[in-house]
């Protein structure tokens, strides 16, 4: 089916060839891709729709076709032509797009007016304060009479008094202040993407400051002349933002490249906690992934949606989100010697953890992410029908698996090392992802020889640290042998300890 949405229009010759019935053909195809005809040559080899350019040729027929395609206005005549060979190669047709030239339109953002009863509003007395209310009044919209015009002011004015003839005296009121300027408005889309520029450039400019600071030599100087290239760009697009008040635009940015790199080097913050390198880096990579697949899945058809991505992306949702937040979890417990099954975790800790994993598997999604951005850009290698390569692709993707995966164990390795390292000083370890262990102190309910479990051997006059209790187990880990103790919890009671350095009061049974 013909997409409903286009970001680009592409006015385009295409050169058919093989007789009528090929030519029948090619127009099929134009009308299943949504591509209006505009004009063609005649059956006997008459006149090409934008004149007598090329050759005439009984066989061949020039189609005058308006291409309609997403992406970037930029290069976007070279993106039409490849869809239109891809299709023309899809339906096994000689073709050939002779000419492609981008259809744009000079919008004109005309003043917005409401018409108001002017003989109401006329109808004031005289004196000095009374104006000055009815003028309040008729900007809060009191003399208002319903409808609205758009156009200059003496325009707005002939429209108003023109199509509301029941009005006697009918006058306008401006909604807007572009009625007091003489340039043209850009369109919204364009608004978006200056403003788009400048919040860009203001990050970079921050960012750059984040990794100049500590740093010195070649490092400093490079990471200094970034911040410096990311300054001048946001000044000159503030200036691009507010093409009367550049004043205005460039203060704007100003003021926010500075509230940017106070945030990231924490003079915001009272704490003076800034962003680190890494958290820059995430967020960038992130950041990008997730602006390159919105770029790619904003082009697929419904078609494509429901024949493989729907049921992709429910497969996932339901059969794997949990289970790879486990699997975070499951590291953690494989560094301390316990079980996955020995920890339970809350589902929303799981939901949290999945998360987790899901931002450091980001860097999978980098190919794909890639192609979307290469695609809105019009790029040659990214066109429809181009082959890539494809071991080359295949490669980087092990490799950033690789990647993820080191990272994955990086990040349980580091909660197992600050548990251990807080277990050996008797501090408060912290938690990980809804695992929270905490110091108890053990006193066994039955003798110690009649205790039932596996590990090394309880002494009660220590605390342990508790991991809670799974299926009926008590779940304790030794920080003097670095093991895990499993104790029925029939046979033990737990209470609290205020730390791993406390004594543990001296149990009552149990001793023999």
């Amino acid at each position: 089916m013909p997409h409903a949405r286009y970001d680009q229009r592409v006015r385009a010759l295409v050169e058919v060839r093989g007789g009528p019935d090929d030519w029948e053909e090619a127009q099929r195809c134009f009308e299943e891709h949504g591509w209006p005809v505009r004009g063609f040559s005649t059956e006997t080899g008459g006149e090409p729709p934008r004149g007598p350019a090329l050759d005439p040729d009984p066989e061949a027929r020039v189609y005058e076709i308006e291409v309609r395609l997403f992406g970037a206005a930029k290069a976007c005549d070279r993106g039409a032509a490849h869809r239109v060979r891809k299709a023309m190669r899809g339906a096994r047709l000689e073709a050939y797009v002779r000419f492609a030239e981008p259809i744009r339109r000079d919008r004109e953002m005309f003043s917005h007016w409401r018409v108001v009863d002017s003989a109401r509003h006329r109808a004031r007395p005289p004196h000095s304060w009374r104006r000055s209310v009815s003028r309040l009044a008729l900007r809060c919209g009191w003399y208002d009479a319903g409808g609205v015009v758009s156009g200059h002011p003496r325009q707005a004015l002939r429209l108003a008094r023109t199509h509301t003839p029941q009005i006697a005296g009918a006058g306008v009121r401006p909604l807007d202040g572009r009625w007091r300027g003489t340039v043209r408005y850009w369109p919204e889309e364009e608004t978006e993407h200056r403003l788009f520029h400048a919040v860009s450039w203001s990050l970079l400019t921050a960012a750059a400051l984040v990794f100049a600071a500590g740093r010195s030599g070649f490092a400093w100087w490079f990471w200094v002349v970034v911040a410096g290239l990311g300054a001048a760009g946001g000044v000159r697009a503030g200036a691009r933002l507010a093409r009367e008040g550049r004043r205005f635009g460039v203060v704007t940015v100003l003021l926010l490249m500075a509230f940017l790199t106070a945030s990231g080097l924490g003079l915001v913050d009272g704490e003076g906690h800034g962003w680190t390198r890494r958290q820059i880096l995430m967020t960038a990579l992130v950041l990008g992934v997730v602006s390159g697949l919105w770029l790619l899945v904003r082009q697929w058809s419904w078609g494509e949606w429901v024949a493989w991505a729907v049921p992709l992306v429910a497969t996932l949702a339901l059969s794997s989100f949990l289970a790879a937040g486990s699997v975070l979890h499951a590291l953690y417990a494989d560094g301390l010697s316990l079980s996955p099954d020995d920890l339970e975790v809350p589902a929303v800790w799981q939901v949290l953890a999945a998360a987790k994993l899901l931002t450091l598997l980001s860097p999978l999604l980098v190919v794909p992410a890639w192609w979307g951005i290469a695609r809105h850009r019009h790029h040659s290698y990214a066109a429809p029908g181009e082959r890539l390569n494809v071991a080359l692709n295949a490669c980087f993707f092990l490799l950033m698996l690789g990647v993820v995966t080191l990272q994955a164990l990086d990040s349980a390795s580091t909660a197992v090392n600050r548990t251990t390292e807080a277990a050996e000083r008797g501090d408060d370890p912290p938690s990980y992802f809804g695992v929270e262990p905490e110091w108890t102190c053990v006193e066994p309910a039955v003798p110690l020889t009649r205790l039932s479990g596996e590990g090394p051997h309880l002494s009660p006059k220590r605390p342990y640290l508790s991991f809670g209790v799974t299926a009926g187990t008590a779940i304790l880990w030794d920080r003097t042998t670095h093991e895990p103790l499993k104790l029925q919890s029939s046979q033990i009671r737990l209470t609290p300890a205020k730390s791993g350095t406390t004594r543990c009061p001296t149990p009552t049974t149990g001793a023999s």
